[in-house]
């Protein structure tokens, strides 16, 4: 038994909120609530599952925004971003009103996330690893065994993340992409935070900001 989800796309930026679960023990975690709670909740509901932690990939509202709430309302604690993202989490209350959400108070995980940590979901283990460049404390979610990765906003198909925010780095980006992602092989299949999942090898061979053709 593995790893499984779902994908639960919330506000009105689509974020790809995810579901993932142990198949084995029914224990799940959901990453990236940034809205629509009682839509995830219902999502939780239909797959049975114990959502047992929120883990979040870097502290951009669309991606953070219902995270509270469904701490909250579920008795679980916030895990993540890496504490690089603080500042971001701590201006919630303006990015609600930049990015037109309700409002929401500055947000505090339970624990931060770096290089090298692992986050167990039930009986299976995600890998965390440090992608600044679209956030500085931009982290990303591993699961090896079932060849799936969360990668937030730092790689999409066929684009990658914005970097024109503050603390974003374009060649930081890059060097995060090139030098995290792509060892972790062309099979390693990616949930963006946005749009539709790919594989590494694809995005590898076309997509037009980081594929191999670009670096000669």
């Amino acid at each position: 038994m593995t790893l499984e989800f779902s994908l639960i796309p919330v506000t009105h930026y689509q974020q790809n909120c995810s579901l993932i679960w142990c198949a084995n023990s029914r224990s799940a975690a959901v990453v990236d609530p940034g809205g629509d709670v009682a839509r995830i909740r219902r999502e939780i509901d239909t797959r049975g599952v114990r959502v047992e932690q929120i883990l979040l990939t870097h502290g951009h509202m669309d991606h953070v925004g219902g995270a509270a709430e469904l701490a909250a309302s579920l008795q679980v604690p916030i895990i993540g971003p890496h504490p690089e993202d603080a500042f971001w989490l701590q201006m919630l209350p303006q990015q609600a009103q930049m990015m037109g959400f309700p409002p929401v108070p500055p947000l505090q995980p339970q624990r931060w996330l770096h290089e090298g940590d692992r986050v167990k979901v039930g009986e299976q283990a995600l890998e965390v690893l440090h992608c600044p460049g679209h956030t500085p404390g931009h982290i990303v979610f591993v699961h090896r065994a079932s060849q799936t990765a969360w990668v937030g906003d730092v790689l999409f198909a066929g684009s990658i993340g914005r970097t024109d925010f503050p603390r974003g780095d374009h060649q930081t980006l890059i060097s995060s992409i090139r030098n995290k992602l792509w060892p972790l092989g062309d099979q390693m299949r990616f949930v963006p935070g946005h749009g539709p999942m790919s594989t590494i090898g694809a995005e590898r061979r076309d997509n037009p900001f980081v594929a191999d053709k670009r670096f000669g």
